[in-house]
């Protein structure tokens, strides 16, 4: 077998993409977009209708420029979100605006707008994950919404305090960012390659995932962000992984064993200590991981940045001046 129905038979796949059409041709489990996957969706011919149909309603519900682009906005992450849950049986995560990262309220606030949409659309909220970056707010946001029965992953993950934190709220599920680790280390250590073995971005998911095992949470890990398929081989058997199109088509392609690498019940040498994590302690570990530091911050930026490309292509259609 190829090592892609292999890893179906060990983990969860799930496909990092807006691409419709991509997620049909690989059958996910689940699949997971972000603005920047959204913005290059929405510009392709094909899904022209989903975008149409965004503008349409959000100008026929709101008057008010701002309010027609927020609603446009939200309801387009709806839009190819219902398309996704068309074709796969398991859940799609939509991403929470960037921009609200540290404000608990108005992340509960939008949640609560994207789960109506959804809802309005016939979609039951247990098919949604609602993605909020894994800031000390975002966190603590997901903990309020999962009381509420409203499932959240958490993303731009890169440090064990970020995922114990989210696992001590109760969150559904994490994304710990391989391939952006990576690059940090890269450039950190002034090298051209490291071995998935060696890889620091594998080691994290690795040590999060025994954690939670061995600790009996019930917090879902999926690898994220990958850079190449040496780096998936060695998560085999974490509880997801979510991988892009090309990456999928190269494991497809891969005719090669598969060894488990992660089980939950496999004895994964000594259990880390448990933790317990208040607002103190979260951001003065956080603050002491540099990589962690950054490459939150950074991701944070990056993702506000495409929504604003994805704002200024909407405002277009919707006759707006690009900077409202």
């Amino acid at each position: 077998m190829s090592l892609l129905e292999q890893l179906r038979g060990m983990t969860v796949v799930v496909a990092d993409t807006g691409d419709i059409e991509a997620i049909a041709r690989y059958r996910p489990q689940d699949a997971t977009t972000n603005p920047s996957l959204l913005y290059k969706a929405a510009q392709m011919p094909q899904y022209q209708r989903i975008v149409q149909d965004a503008v349409e309603f959000a100008q026929s519900t709101e008057t008010a420029p701002e309010a027609q682009l927020d609603a446009c906005l939200d309801k387009l992450a709806v839009g190819f979100g219902k398309e996704i849950l068309e074709i796969i049986p398991g859940r799609v995560s939509t991403e929470v605006d960037a921009h609200l990262s540290f404000d608990t309220k108005a992340t509960v606030a939008k949640a609560h707008r994207l789960i109506e949409l959804y809802a309005k659309q016939g979609v039951d909220r247990k098919r949604i994950l609602i993605k909020i970056a894994s800031t000390w707010e975002g966190i603590k946001a997901a903990e309020q919404l999962e009381k509420e029965g409203i499932h959240c992953n958490l993303t731009l993950l890169f440090s064990f305090p970020q995922a114990v934190a989210c696992a001590e709220a109760g969150v559904t599920l994490i994304s710990p960012f391989v391939g952006r680790i990576h690059d940090w280390y890269l450039k950190d250590r002034g090298v051209k390659e490291i071995a998935p073995t060696e890889d620091p971005g594998v080691h994290s998911v690795q040590r999060i995932y025994r954690y939670f095992k061995s600790h009996g949470y019930k917090t879902e890990v999926m690898g994220a962000s990958f850079r190449n398929i040496g780096e998936i081989v060695e998560l085999a058997g974490c509880d997801l992984l979510t991988i892009a199109p090309e990456l999928l088509k190269t494991l497809e392609e891969t005719d090669q064993p598969l060894t488990r690498r992660l089980s939950p019940d496999a004895k994964n040498g000594d259990a880390e200590t448990k933790i317990h994590l208040d607002e103190k302690a979260f951001r003065w570990m956080l603050n002491e991981d540099a990589m962690a530091t950054e490459k939150l911050s950074e991701g944070i930026r990056k993702f506000a940045a495409d929504l604003v490309s994805l704002q200024k292509v909407v405002a277009k259609l919707m006759k707006q001046p690009v900077g409202v």
